[in-house]
């Protein structure tokens, strides 16, 4: 090693959520505009969509990254919290004699 520190254990978190999320939500699109066709969308059924296609993908895209990572990042949360055991108490100085 040069003896530089690696990153920290939030910043290796982060780019674990980051990364896992951006390949979720790149599967995900696919699967969700294999079926649905972005011309089509409505606004809960009302009026269309009055955004380009490109728009609706990148938008749509977002999104998923966003719910995804938000999903990953609960995920590492409830990992990593400590653990309920109880830790033995302190001895007297000089224990055992």
């Amino acid at each position: 090693m040069n003896g530089t520190a690696g990153p920290t254990r939030i910043k290796r978190f982060a780019m674990a959520v980051a990364w896992s999320s951006f390949l979720a939500a790149g599967v995900l699109e696919a699967l969700v505009f294999a079926v649905v066709d972005p011309a089509d969308m409505r606004w809960f059924g009302a009026a269309p969509v009055q955004l380009s296609t490109q728009a609706i993908y990148t938008l749509s895209f977002l999104i998923f990254w966003a719910v995804t990572a938000l999903g990953a990042s609960l995920a590492l949360l409830l990992i990593s919290l400590p653990g309920d055991e109880v830790k033995p108490g302190r001895h007297a100085p000089g224990w055992p004699r």
